[in-house]
Protein backbone atom coordinates (compact mmCIF):
# COMPACT_ATOMS: atom_id res chain seq x y z
CA UNK A 1 0.00 0.00 0.00
CA UNK A 2 1.48 3.37 -1.00
CA UNK A 3 1.77 6.24 1.45
CA UNK A 4 -1.26 8.13 0.12
CA UNK A 5 -3.53 5.11 0.43
CA UNK A 6 -2.19 4.43 3.92
CA UNK A 7 -3.08 7.98 5.02
CA UNK A 8 -6.57 7.69 3.54
CA UNK A 9 -7.04 4.37 5.35
CA UNK A 10 -5.95 5.93 8.67
CA UNK A 11 -8.36 8.83 8.21
CA UNK A 12 -11.29 6.50 7.58
CA UNK A 13 -10.36 4.44 10.61
CA UNK A 14 -10.43 7.60 12.75
CA UNK A 15 -13.84 8.48 11.32
CA UNK A 16 -15.13 5.02 12.25
CA UNK A 17 -13.63 5.35 15.74
CA UNK A 18 -15.41 8.68 16.25
CA UNK A 19 -18.66 7.13 15.13
CA UNK A 20 -18.12 4.37 17.69
CA UNK A 21 -17.78 7.09 20.35
CA UNK A 22 -21.17 8.45 19.29
CA UNK A 23 -19.74 11.47 17.46
CA UNK A 24 -21.61 12.72 14.39
CA UNK A 25 -18.72 13.43 12.01
CA UNK A 26 -20.94 15.36 9.57
CA UNK A 27 -23.11 17.35 11.94
CA UNK A 28 -25.21 20.42 11.28
CA UNK A 29 -26.01 21.56 14.80
CA UNK A 30 -23.17 23.94 15.69
CA UNK A 31 -23.80 27.60 14.85
CA UNK A 32 -20.83 29.89 15.59
CA UNK A 33 -21.73 33.20 17.16
CA UNK A 34 -18.43 34.87 16.28
CA UNK A 35 -15.95 35.18 13.44
CA UNK A 36 -12.26 34.91 14.21
CA UNK A 37 -11.50 38.47 13.10
CA UNK A 38 -13.88 39.72 15.81
CA UNK A 39 -11.73 38.10 18.49
CA UNK A 40 -8.35 39.43 17.40
CA UNK A 41 -8.75 43.06 18.60
CA UNK A 42 -10.14 41.89 21.93
CA UNK A 43 -6.80 40.46 22.94
CA UNK A 44 -4.70 43.55 22.35
CA UNK A 45 -4.93 44.67 25.98
CA UNK A 46 -4.14 41.26 27.46
CA UNK A 47 -0.82 40.62 29.11
CA UNK A 48 1.01 37.33 28.65
CA UNK A 49 -0.50 34.35 30.47
CA UNK A 50 -3.67 36.26 31.36
CA UNK A 51 -7.35 35.69 30.55
CA UNK A 52 -9.82 38.20 29.23
CA UNK A 53 -11.19 39.82 32.38
CA UNK A 54 -14.75 39.62 31.08
CA UNK A 55 -14.38 35.82 30.97
CA UNK A 56 -16.77 35.95 28.03
CA UNK A 57 -17.25 32.70 26.12
CA UNK A 58 -16.77 32.94 22.37
CA UNK A 59 -18.09 30.52 19.77
CA UNK A 60 -16.15 30.02 16.52
CA UNK A 61 -15.93 27.44 13.73
CA UNK A 62 -13.33 26.73 11.10
CA UNK A 63 -10.78 24.35 9.66
CA UNK A 64 -7.82 22.99 11.64
CA UNK A 65 -4.66 24.16 9.86
CA UNK A 66 -2.03 22.89 12.31
CA UNK A 67 -1.93 20.73 15.40
CA UNK A 68 0.56 19.94 18.20
CA UNK A 69 -0.39 17.31 20.77
CA UNK A 70 1.27 16.92 24.17
CA UNK A 71 -0.41 14.07 26.00
CA UNK A 72 -3.10 15.82 28.04
CA UNK A 73 -2.91 19.14 26.16
CA UNK A 74 -2.71 20.35 22.58
CA UNK A 75 -2.46 23.47 20.44
CA UNK A 76 -4.31 23.92 17.13
CA UNK A 77 -4.66 26.76 14.68
CA UNK A 78 -8.22 27.28 13.49
CA UNK A 79 -9.00 29.23 10.30
CA UNK A 80 -12.29 30.62 9.05
CA UNK A 81 -12.89 32.97 6.11
CA UNK A 82 -11.98 35.99 8.24
CA UNK A 83 -8.71 34.90 9.86
CA UNK A 84 -6.81 32.41 11.98
CA UNK A 85 -6.41 31.94 15.75
CA UNK A 86 -4.72 29.50 18.11
CA UNK A 87 -6.80 27.04 20.16
CA UNK A 88 -5.52 25.55 23.44
CA UNK A 89 -7.05 22.30 24.63
CA UNK A 90 -6.53 20.76 28.09
CA UNK A 91 -8.01 17.47 29.16
CA UNK A 92 -8.95 18.77 32.61
CA UNK A 93 -10.91 21.63 30.98
CA UNK A 94 -12.63 19.78 28.13
CA UNK A 95 -13.28 16.62 30.12
CA UNK A 96 -12.31 13.04 29.35
CA UNK A 97 -15.04 12.35 26.77
CA UNK A 98 -14.42 15.42 24.64
CA UNK A 99 -10.67 15.02 24.84
CA UNK A 100 -10.90 11.38 23.78
CA UNK A 101 -12.83 12.44 20.71
CA UNK A 102 -10.29 15.19 20.03
CA UNK A 103 -7.54 12.55 19.84
CA UNK A 104 -9.18 11.40 16.58
CA UNK A 105 -9.11 14.88 15.03
CA UNK A 106 -6.83 15.67 12.08
CA UNK A 107 -5.49 18.69 10.25
CA UNK A 108 -8.18 19.64 7.75
CA UNK A 109 -11.15 18.81 9.98
CA UNK A 110 -13.83 21.48 10.31
CA UNK A 111 -14.76 21.94 13.96
CA UNK A 112 -16.62 24.20 16.36
CA UNK A 113 -14.99 25.64 19.48
CA UNK A 114 -16.36 27.46 22.49
CA UNK A 115 -14.05 29.03 25.03
CA UNK A 116 -12.42 32.09 26.57
CA UNK A 117 -9.63 34.33 25.33
CA UNK A 118 -6.17 34.37 26.87
CA UNK A 119 -2.57 34.99 25.91
CA UNK A 120 0.10 32.34 26.11
CA UNK A 121 3.51 32.94 27.66
CA UNK A 122 4.80 33.66 24.16
CA UNK A 123 2.18 36.39 23.75
CA UNK A 124 -0.05 34.63 21.20
CA UNK A 125 -3.76 35.29 21.51
CA UNK A 126 -5.56 31.97 21.99
CA UNK A 127 -8.90 30.44 22.88
CA UNK A 128 -8.98 28.11 25.89
CA UNK A 129 -11.49 25.55 24.60
CA UNK A 130 -14.11 24.12 26.94
CA UNK A 131 -16.48 22.74 24.27
CA UNK A 132 -15.44 20.83 21.15
CA UNK A 133 -17.73 19.89 18.26
CA UNK A 134 -16.85 17.90 15.16
CA UNK A 135 -18.63 19.49 12.19
CA UNK A 136 -17.00 17.76 9.21
CA UNK A 137 -14.35 15.05 9.31
CA UNK A 138 -11.77 15.51 6.56
CA UNK A 139 -11.07 12.18 4.87
CA UNK A 140 -8.16 13.49 2.80
CA UNK A 141 -5.02 15.20 4.11
CA UNK A 142 -4.10 18.74 3.14
CA UNK A 143 -0.77 19.34 1.35
CA UNK A 144 2.30 19.39 3.58
CA UNK A 145 2.25 22.77 5.28
CA UNK A 146 5.78 23.90 4.46
CA UNK A 147 5.39 23.28 0.73
CA UNK A 148 1.69 23.84 0.15
CA UNK A 149 0.10 23.07 -3.20
CA UNK A 150 3.13 23.48 -5.46
CA UNK A 151 1.84 21.66 -8.56
CA UNK A 152 0.31 24.36 -10.73
CA UNK A 153 -2.04 22.05 -12.59
CA UNK A 154 -3.33 20.62 -9.31
CA UNK A 155 -3.92 24.15 -8.03
CA UNK A 156 -6.18 24.83 -11.01
CA UNK A 157 -7.97 21.47 -10.93
CA UNK A 158 -8.45 21.40 -7.17
CA UNK A 159 -9.12 25.06 -6.51
CA UNK A 160 -10.93 24.12 -3.32
CA UNK A 161 -7.63 22.82 -1.88
CA UNK A 162 -5.68 25.75 -3.31
CA UNK A 163 -7.97 28.19 -1.51
CA UNK A 164 -7.54 26.33 1.78
CA UNK A 165 -3.74 26.30 1.79
CA UNK A 166 -2.67 29.26 -0.39
CA UNK A 167 -3.30 32.69 1.15
CA UNK A 168 -2.18 34.38 -2.07
CA UNK A 169 -4.94 32.66 -4.05
CA UNK A 170 -7.56 33.69 -1.52
CA UNK A 171 -6.30 37.27 -1.75
CA UNK A 172 -6.51 37.29 -5.56
CA UNK A 173 -10.13 36.16 -5.63
CA UNK A 174 -11.15 38.54 -2.88
CA UNK A 175 -9.56 41.31 -4.92
CA UNK A 176 -11.39 40.08 -8.01
CA UNK A 177 -14.73 40.43 -6.24
CA UNK A 178 -13.77 43.91 -5.04
CA UNK A 179 -12.68 45.04 -8.52
CA UNK A 180 -15.98 43.96 -10.08
CA UNK A 181 -17.92 45.64 -7.26
CA UNK A 182 -15.99 48.87 -7.84
CA UNK A 183 -16.62 48.74 -11.60
CA UNK A 184 -20.35 48.57 -10.93
CA UNK A 185 -20.04 51.47 -8.50
CA UNK A 186 -18.03 53.56 -10.97
CA UNK A 187 -20.47 53.09 -13.83
CA UNK A 188 -23.55 53.39 -11.63
CA UNK A 189 -22.33 56.73 -10.31
CA UNK A 190 -22.11 57.94 -13.93
CA UNK A 191 -25.65 57.06 -14.83
CA UNK A 192 -25.07 53.69 -16.48
CA UNK A 193 -27.76 51.05 -16.07
CA UNK A 194 -26.75 47.40 -15.66
CA UNK A 195 -28.64 45.05 -17.97
CA UNK A 196 -28.64 41.39 -18.99
CA UNK A 197 -28.75 40.24 -22.60
CA UNK A 198 -29.12 36.72 -24.06
CA UNK A 199 -26.30 34.26 -23.55
CA UNK A 200 -27.92 31.87 -26.05
CA UNK A 201 -28.33 33.56 -29.40
CA UNK A 202 -29.76 32.42 -32.76
CA UNK A 203 -26.95 34.31 -34.55
CA UNK A 204 -23.65 34.81 -32.68
CA UNK A 205 -22.57 38.35 -33.49
CA UNK A 206 -20.43 41.21 -32.26
CA UNK A 207 -17.16 39.37 -32.88
CA UNK A 208 -15.39 37.00 -35.22
CA UNK A 209 -14.87 33.76 -33.31
CA UNK A 210 -15.91 30.13 -33.36
CA UNK A 211 -18.99 29.72 -31.14
CA UNK A 212 -20.26 26.81 -29.07
CA UNK A 213 -23.38 25.35 -30.69
CA UNK A 214 -26.40 23.75 -29.04
CA UNK A 215 -29.96 22.83 -29.97
CA UNK A 216 -33.22 23.89 -28.32
CA UNK A 217 -35.77 21.09 -28.55
CA UNK A 218 -38.93 23.11 -27.87
CA UNK A 219 -38.01 25.85 -30.34
CA UNK A 220 -36.66 23.35 -32.82
CA UNK A 221 -33.65 25.51 -33.65
CA UNK A 222 -29.90 25.84 -33.26
CA UNK A 223 -28.63 28.28 -30.67
CA UNK A 224 -25.13 29.51 -29.92
CA UNK A 225 -23.46 30.55 -26.69
CA UNK A 226 -22.68 34.18 -27.22
CA UNK A 227 -19.27 35.33 -28.32
CA UNK A 228 -20.18 38.94 -27.47
CA UNK A 229 -23.21 40.91 -26.19
CA UNK A 230 -22.56 43.90 -28.45
CA UNK A 231 -25.43 43.71 -30.91
CA UNK A 232 -28.02 43.31 -28.15
CA UNK A 233 -26.64 46.22 -26.15
CA UNK A 234 -26.86 48.40 -29.26
CA UNK A 235 -30.50 47.37 -29.64
CA UNK A 236 -31.02 48.90 -26.18
CA UNK A 237 -29.54 52.18 -27.43
CA UNK A 238 -32.16 52.09 -30.19
CA UNK A 239 -34.80 51.47 -27.52
CA UNK A 240 -33.85 54.64 -25.66
CA UNK A 241 -31.56 53.38 -22.87
CA UNK A 242 -28.72 55.87 -23.34
CA UNK A 243 -26.15 54.42 -20.90
CA UNK A 244 -26.02 50.66 -20.43
CA UNK A 245 -23.45 48.11 -19.30
CA UNK A 246 -23.19 44.38 -18.78
CA UNK A 247 -20.71 42.23 -16.87
CA UNK A 248 -21.14 38.66 -17.91
CA UNK A 249 -19.67 35.64 -19.67
CA UNK A 250 -18.66 35.19 -23.27
CA UNK A 251 -17.82 31.81 -24.83
CA UNK A 252 -15.41 31.01 -27.66
CA UNK A 253 -14.70 27.52 -28.89
CA UNK A 254 -11.03 28.19 -29.47
CA UNK A 255 -7.61 27.61 -27.96
CA UNK A 256 -6.29 27.74 -24.39
CA UNK A 257 -3.30 29.76 -23.25
CA UNK A 258 -2.13 31.92 -20.38
CA UNK A 259 -4.35 34.67 -21.84
CA UNK A 260 -7.32 32.68 -23.13
CA UNK A 261 -10.03 30.59 -21.52
CA UNK A 262 -13.03 29.40 -23.56
CA UNK A 263 -15.34 30.96 -20.97
CA UNK A 264 -14.36 34.45 -19.85
CA UNK A 265 -15.77 37.59 -18.23
CA UNK A 266 -16.31 40.81 -20.13
CA UNK A 267 -17.48 44.30 -19.31
CA UNK A 268 -19.22 46.08 -22.16
CA UNK A 269 -20.73 49.54 -21.82
CA UNK A 270 -22.33 51.98 -24.25
CA UNK A 271 -23.02 55.68 -24.03
CA UNK A 272 -25.25 57.65 -26.39
CA UNK A 273 -23.98 60.97 -27.77
CA UNK A 274 -20.37 60.05 -26.97
CA UNK A 275 -17.28 59.36 -29.09
CA UNK A 276 -14.32 57.04 -28.77
CA UNK A 277 -12.40 59.99 -27.31
CA UNK A 278 -14.89 59.98 -24.41
CA UNK A 279 -14.26 56.25 -24.05
CA UNK A 280 -10.50 56.87 -23.75
CA UNK A 281 -11.10 59.42 -21.01
CA UNK A 282 -13.43 57.18 -19.00
CA UNK A 283 -11.09 54.19 -19.41
CA UNK A 284 -8.12 56.12 -18.04
CA UNK A 285 -10.21 57.26 -15.13
CA UNK A 286 -11.69 53.81 -14.40
CA UNK A 287 -8.53 51.69 -14.49
CA UNK A 288 -6.28 54.16 -12.68
CA UNK A 289 -8.96 54.59 -10.00
CA UNK A 290 -9.35 50.83 -9.62
CA UNK A 291 -5.60 50.45 -9.10
CA UNK A 292 -5.56 53.17 -6.49
CA UNK A 293 -8.53 51.63 -4.68
CA UNK A 294 -7.31 48.02 -4.59
CA UNK A 295 -3.52 48.51 -4.57
CA UNK A 296 -3.18 51.96 -2.97
CA UNK A 297 -1.01 53.06 -5.90
CA UNK A 298 -1.12 53.72 -9.61
CA UNK A 299 2.43 52.43 -10.08
CA UNK A 300 2.28 48.66 -9.96
CA UNK A 301 4.62 45.73 -10.50
CA UNK A 302 3.64 43.19 -13.11
CA UNK A 303 5.90 40.14 -13.30
CA UNK A 304 9.00 42.19 -12.53
CA UNK A 305 8.07 45.16 -14.75
CA UNK A 306 6.97 48.50 -13.32
CA UNK A 307 3.80 49.82 -14.94
CA UNK A 308 2.64 53.39 -14.37
CA UNK A 309 -1.15 53.74 -14.64
CA UNK A 310 -1.16 57.45 -13.79
CA UNK A 311 -3.12 59.46 -16.41
CA UNK A 312 -2.74 60.82 -19.01
CA UNK A 313 -1.87 57.76 -21.08
CA UNK A 314 -0.05 57.65 -24.40
CA UNK A 315 -2.18 57.88 -27.55
CA UNK A 316 -1.03 57.17 -31.11
CA UNK A 317 -2.48 55.97 -34.38
CA UNK A 318 -1.69 52.50 -35.72
CA UNK A 319 0.43 54.02 -38.49
CA UNK A 320 2.38 56.12 -35.99
CA UNK A 321 3.01 53.00 -33.88
CA UNK A 322 4.22 51.04 -36.91
CA UNK A 323 6.75 53.78 -37.63
CA UNK A 324 7.81 54.69 -34.08
CA UNK A 325 7.77 51.25 -32.42
CA UNK A 326 7.68 48.81 -35.35
CA UNK A 327 10.47 50.72 -37.12
CA UNK A 328 8.83 50.52 -40.55
CA UNK A 329 9.69 53.24 -43.06
CA UNK A 330 6.89 55.88 -43.17
CA UNK A 331 6.87 55.65 -46.97
CA UNK A 332 5.94 51.97 -46.71
CA UNK A 333 3.40 52.48 -43.93
CA UNK A 334 1.54 55.12 -45.93
CA UNK A 335 1.51 53.17 -49.20
CA UNK A 336 -1.17 50.47 -49.46
CA UNK A 337 0.64 48.35 -52.05
CA UNK A 338 3.97 48.49 -50.22
CA UNK A 339 2.56 47.67 -46.80
CA UNK A 340 0.66 44.72 -48.26
CA UNK A 341 3.82 43.45 -49.97
CA UNK A 342 5.80 43.82 -46.75
CA UNK A 343 3.23 41.87 -44.76
CA UNK A 344 3.22 39.02 -47.30
CA UNK A 345 7.02 38.87 -47.16
CA UNK A 346 7.28 39.01 -43.35
CA UNK A 347 7.77 35.73 -41.51
CA UNK A 348 5.04 35.16 -38.91
CA UNK A 349 2.36 37.12 -40.75
CA UNK A 350 -0.58 35.14 -42.12
CA UNK A 351 -3.08 36.86 -44.39
CA UNK A 352 -6.28 35.61 -45.99
CA UNK A 353 -6.17 35.46 -49.80
CA UNK A 354 -8.49 38.47 -50.15
CA UNK A 355 -6.87 40.52 -47.38
CA UNK A 356 -6.10 44.12 -48.19
CA UNK A 357 -3.72 46.73 -46.85
CA UNK A 358 -5.80 47.28 -43.71
CA UNK A 359 -5.42 43.70 -42.57
CA UNK A 360 -1.74 43.85 -43.56
CA UNK A 361 -1.16 46.87 -41.30
CA UNK A 362 -3.02 45.19 -38.44
CA UNK A 363 -1.06 41.95 -38.78
CA UNK A 364 2.27 43.79 -38.80
CA UNK A 365 1.17 45.82 -35.78
CA UNK A 366 0.30 42.66 -33.85
CA UNK A 367 3.65 41.11 -34.71
CA UNK A 368 6.00 44.08 -34.33
CA UNK A 369 4.34 46.47 -31.86
CA UNK A 370 1.85 44.91 -29.42
CA UNK A 371 4.25 43.20 -27.01
CA UNK A 372 6.35 46.39 -26.71
CA UNK A 373 3.44 48.46 -25.32
CA UNK A 374 4.16 48.13 -21.60
CA UNK A 375 2.74 51.31 -20.09
CA UNK A 376 -0.90 52.09 -21.00
CA UNK A 377 -1.16 53.06 -24.65
CA UNK A 378 -4.23 53.78 -26.77
CA UNK A 379 -3.80 52.76 -30.41
CA UNK A 380 -6.31 54.52 -32.65
CA UNK A 381 -7.35 54.70 -36.32
CA UNK A 382 -7.85 50.99 -36.98
CA UNK A 383 -8.42 50.09 -40.64
CA UNK A 384 -12.03 49.66 -41.68
CA UNK A 385 -11.25 46.12 -42.91
CA UNK A 386 -10.82 44.91 -39.31
CA UNK A 387 -13.54 47.09 -37.77
CA UNK A 388 -16.89 46.12 -39.31
CA UNK A 389 -18.98 47.63 -36.51
CA UNK A 390 -17.08 50.91 -36.01
CA UNK A 391 -17.83 54.35 -37.40
CA UNK A 392 -15.76 55.60 -40.33
CA UNK A 393 -13.43 58.47 -39.61
CA UNK A 394 -14.82 61.56 -41.34
CA UNK A 395 -11.40 62.84 -42.41
CA UNK A 396 -9.99 59.48 -43.53
CA UNK A 397 -12.73 57.00 -44.49
CA UNK A 398 -10.21 54.12 -44.78
CA UNK A 399 -9.92 54.00 -40.96
CA UNK A 400 -12.39 54.01 -38.10
CA UNK A 401 -12.90 55.98 -34.92
CA UNK A 402 -11.64 53.08 -32.82
CA UNK A 403 -8.98 52.35 -30.24
CA UNK A 404 -7.51 49.39 -28.46
CA UNK A 405 -5.81 49.79 -25.09
CA UNK A 406 -2.58 47.87 -24.47
CA UNK A 407 -0.83 47.36 -21.14
CA UNK A 408 2.11 44.97 -20.57
CA UNK A 409 1.93 43.99 -24.23
CA UNK A 410 -1.66 42.77 -23.94
CA UNK A 411 -4.90 44.14 -25.24
CA UNK A 412 -7.06 45.15 -22.28
CA UNK A 413 -9.86 47.11 -23.94
CA UNK A 414 -11.41 47.74 -27.35
CA UNK A 415 -13.72 50.65 -28.13
CA UNK A 416 -15.09 52.76 -30.92
CA UNK A 417 -17.61 55.30 -32.02
CA UNK A 418 -20.51 53.16 -33.14
CA UNK A 419 -21.65 52.74 -36.71
CA UNK A 420 -25.28 53.90 -36.82
CA UNK A 421 -25.81 53.92 -40.60
CA UNK A 422 -27.84 50.75 -41.40
CA UNK A 423 -26.94 50.83 -45.11
CA UNK A 424 -23.21 50.99 -44.43
CA UNK A 425 -23.59 48.38 -41.69
CA UNK A 426 -25.35 45.93 -44.01
CA UNK A 427 -22.67 46.35 -46.66
CA UNK A 428 -19.87 45.73 -44.19
CA UNK A 429 -21.52 42.65 -42.71
CA UNK A 430 -22.10 41.28 -46.22
CA UNK A 431 -18.42 41.84 -47.00
CA UNK A 432 -17.43 40.13 -43.75
CA UNK A 433 -19.63 37.12 -44.60
CA UNK A 434 -18.18 36.93 -48.12
CA UNK A 435 -14.64 36.90 -46.80
CA UNK A 436 -15.44 33.96 -44.52
CA UNK A 437 -16.38 31.88 -47.57
CA UNK A 438 -16.60 28.19 -46.72
CA UNK A 439 -14.88 28.55 -43.35
CA UNK A 440 -17.13 26.45 -41.11
CA UNK A 441 -15.07 27.37 -38.05
CA UNK A 442 -16.67 30.82 -37.95
CA UNK A 443 -20.45 31.22 -38.08
CA UNK A 444 -21.23 33.85 -40.71
CA UNK A 445 -24.84 34.95 -41.11
CA UNK A 446 -26.52 38.29 -41.59
CA UNK A 447 -28.32 39.46 -38.45
CA UNK A 448 -31.33 40.98 -40.16
CA UNK A 449 -32.98 41.97 -36.90
CA UNK A 450 -29.92 44.01 -35.85
CA UNK A 451 -29.93 45.87 -39.17
CA UNK A 452 -33.68 46.41 -38.79
CA UNK A 453 -33.08 47.90 -35.34
CA UNK A 454 -30.58 50.36 -36.83
CA UNK A 455 -33.17 51.32 -39.44
CA UNK A 456 -35.39 52.59 -36.63
CA UNK A 457 -32.54 54.91 -35.68
CA UNK A 458 -29.72 54.51 -33.16
CA UNK A 459 -28.32 57.67 -31.59
CA UNK A 460 -24.68 58.51 -32.12
CA UNK A 461 -22.81 56.56 -29.48
CA UNK A 462 -19.58 54.99 -28.35
CA UNK A 463 -19.05 51.64 -26.71
CA UNK A 464 -16.28 49.65 -25.14
CA UNK A 465 -15.36 46.15 -24.04
CA UNK A 466 -12.85 45.44 -21.28
CA UNK A 467 -11.54 41.95 -20.56
CA UNK A 468 -12.19 41.58 -16.83
CA UNK A 469 -9.91 38.56 -16.44
CA UNK A 470 -6.95 40.29 -18.09
CA UNK A 471 -7.57 43.43 -16.07
CA UNK A 472 -7.55 41.39 -12.86
CA UNK A 473 -4.36 39.63 -13.99
CA UNK A 474 -2.77 43.08 -14.28
CA UNK A 475 -4.01 44.39 -10.93
CA UNK A 476 -3.11 41.20 -9.02
CA UNK A 477 0.26 40.54 -10.70
CA UNK A 478 -0.96 37.16 -11.98
CA UNK A 479 0.94 35.54 -14.90
CA UNK A 480 -1.90 33.35 -16.18
CA UNK A 481 -5.62 33.83 -16.76
CA UNK A 482 -6.10 30.56 -14.86
CA UNK A 483 -4.79 32.28 -11.73
CA UNK A 484 -7.76 34.66 -11.73
CA UNK A 485 -10.55 32.27 -12.79
CA UNK A 486 -11.81 30.13 -9.93
CA UNK A 487 -12.43 27.04 -12.04
CA UNK A 488 -10.57 27.32 -15.36
CA UNK A 489 -11.20 24.77 -18.07
CA UNK A 490 -8.68 21.93 -18.17
CA UNK A 491 -8.04 18.83 -20.21
CA UNK A 492 -9.49 15.61 -18.75
CA UNK A 493 -7.52 14.40 -15.76
CA UNK A 494 -7.14 10.96 -17.39
CA UNK A 495 -4.85 12.36 -20.09
CA UNK A 496 -1.27 11.63 -19.13
CA UNK A 497 0.54 13.94 -21.50
CA UNK A 498 0.09 17.68 -21.80
CA UNK A 499 -0.42 18.78 -25.37
CA UNK A 500 1.00 22.13 -26.23
CA UNK A 501 -1.64 24.78 -25.67
CA UNK A 502 -2.18 27.00 -28.63
CA UNK A 503 -4.86 29.14 -30.20
CA UNK A 504 -5.79 32.73 -30.74
CA UNK A 505 -8.64 34.84 -29.53
CA UNK A 506 -11.38 35.74 -31.97
CA UNK A 507 -11.26 39.14 -33.62
CA UNK A 508 -13.88 41.07 -31.79
CA UNK A 509 -16.22 43.98 -32.12
CA UNK A 510 -15.70 45.07 -28.51
CA UNK A 511 -14.17 42.06 -26.81
CA UNK A 512 -11.18 40.49 -28.50
CA UNK A 513 -10.55 38.42 -25.37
Amino acid sequence: MNQENQVLKQRREKAEALADLGVNIFSNSFKPANRIKELLPKGEHLAEETFDETRFTYSIAGRIMSMRKFGKAAFCHLMDSSGKIQIYLKKDVTGDEQFAAFKKWDIGDIVGIEGKLFKTQTGELSVMADKLVMITKSLRPLPEKWHGLTNVETRYRQRYVDLIVTPESRAIFRKRVEIIRLIREFLGNRGFMEVETPMMQPIPGGATAKPFKTYHNALGMDLYLRIAPELYLKRLLVGGFERVFEINRNFRNEGLSTRHNPEFTMLEFYQAYATYHDMMDITEELISWLSQEVNDTMEIDYQGTTVDLTPPWSRMTMNQALVKIGHIDPEIVNDNDKILALAKATKGVKLEPLAGSGKARTALFELLVEEKLINPTFITSYPIEVSPLARRNEEDPTVTDRFELFITGREIANAFSELSDPIDQRQRLEQQIAEKGDDDEIHAEMDEDFVRALEYGMPSAAGQGIGIDRLIMLLTNSPSIRDVILFPHMKPETETEEKKEKGQAGQCGKCKE
